[in-house]
């Protein structure tokens, strides 16, 4: 895996005014194990609800035809936790209860601690994983910026703050661009173009990610093989392959075949494989449960896997579906951000998400490679990942999903 990068953007633009304090504290300190039981609920809640309106969203765009789609509902959620840091009235509450589970509310001040864990945690330097999060404010320089709103910025969510000239889309233009360039190690080049120059405030999320298979495929195995897209249409692709001890199950309450393909250190990668013709049927059954259940059902099989190598991109305008969700106030009139600046309320415009997912053979060598290498082949069966799949990127430590997306054609960048 070389690595998965990608940015939210938020661009807010100025409209009329208010103001309020911060968000009052509870003195109670949770422990990290509570922490992470809010991850959980807040995560797997959002991811499901994005993915099923992101994917419901594409199938309108292409005439009902599935579509590829990537993106990280850790990096959309933690800029939107951030903004809410700034928001009052129902504008607050509309994003904090598109964040959390209606069923279980959830103290606001326990999610922003929630999200302060999961960015310290998911920092911290490992050996042969790395991931890094983080969040950038770029503010008009004539902006009056609540000083109550980039401390908390800058105390949960690690916030860098940098003064913008808007009114110089070009050089603003730049210098988002450049931030974004570095802090992504050039995946993604080109975040913006051209700003508004009514734009106030731009608030960046950028999620990097490079792991290392824990079992690595050689080179010397990939050849080029058919990728079923649909019963009508085949592509070519690139077809790694490597036998040795997978974690897989097959499911009986729906059509598909799971794989758990675990990353040194802390991630893994859970590959679903409906049947042919009957992803949006998966799809359709995605919850919490049934994320859980395919994570916790795998066994080890002997197997030759095959699988493609791929390199593939999406940018999602999110504007319509946070609507969906809940979230249609912040775009509004009515929309209440006057807990970010003394005289003015801001309305946010539009939500851009980028991202790039690179799949190969890349990984380090390890022991249990050559032993698993020897055993023969005659008594192997096989899984190819030859059609249309899901794929959920988790972190293990946080038990969070970084990544989710919908592999239809991976030919397409």
């Amino acid at each position: 895996m070389k690595g998965i990068c990608l940015v939210l953007l938020i661009a807010v633009i100025v409209e009329s005014d208010n103001h309020d304090d911060g968000i009052s504290e509870d003195n109670k300190e949770l422990s990290e194990e509570e922490l992470k039981e809010i991850l959980a609920q807040l995560n797997m809640h959002f991811a499901v609800n994005i993915y099923k309106q992101v994917a419901s969203s594409a199938l309108k765009e292409k005439n009902s035809e599935p579509k590829n789609i990537f993106f990280s509902p850790v990096s959309i959620s933690t800029s939107l936790a951030m903004l809410a840091l700034g928001a009052k009235a129902e504008t607050r509450h509309q994003i904090l209860n598109s964040l959390a589970p209606k069923e279980t509310p959830i103290q606001e001040v326990k999610i922003h601690n929630a999200f302060k864990h999961l960015l310290q945690t998911l920092n911290k330097p490992k050996k042969d994983l790395k991931i890094t999060v983080g969040n950038a404010a770029f503010v008009e320089e004539e902006l009056k910026f609540l000083k109550s709103f980039a401390h908390e910025a800058e105390r949960y969510y690690q916030a860098d703050v940098f003064s913008t000239n808007f009114k110089n889309p070009k050089d603003a233009e730049i210098q988002i661009n450049n931030y974004v360039n570095n802090q992504t190690n050039g995946k993604i080049k080109e975040l913006v173009r051209g700003p508004s120059m009514d734009t106030k405030l731009l608030l960046v999320n950028y999620i990097l990610f490079k792991g290392e298979w824990e079992s690595p495929f050689s080179p010397d195995f990939t050849r080029l093989s058919v990728f079923s897209i649909d019963n009508r249409t085949k592509v070519e692709v690139k077809m790694m392959s490597r036998m040795g001890r997978f974690d897989i199950f097959l499911d009986n309450e729906l059509p598909c075949t799971v794989l758990k393909l675990p990353y040194i250190d802390d991630a893994l990668m859970l590959l679903i494989m409906p049947e042919l013709g009957k992803i949006q049927e998966v799809e359709a059954a995605l919850s919490k449960d049934t994320i859980l259940r395919w994570r916790n059902s795998t066994s080890k099989k002997f197997l030759r896997l095959y699988m493609p190598k791929f390199s593939i991109s999406s940018s999602l305008k999110l504007k319509e579906i946070l609507s969906d969700v809940g979230m249609s106030n912040i775009f509004s009139d009515q929309a209440d951000f006057s807990g970010i600046v003394e005289d003015g309320k801001l309305t946010l415009s539009k939500v851009i998400h980028k991202a790039v997912l690179d799949v190969d053979e890349k990984g380090t060598e390890a022991a249990a490679v050559t032993a698993v290498n020897v055993i023969r082949y005659s008594l192997l069966k096989s899984q190819k990942v030859d059609r249309p799949f899901l794929v959920v990127i988790c972190s293990k430590q946080t038990d969070t999903i970084l990544f989710m997306g919908r592999i239809v054609n991976p030919t397409e960048k």
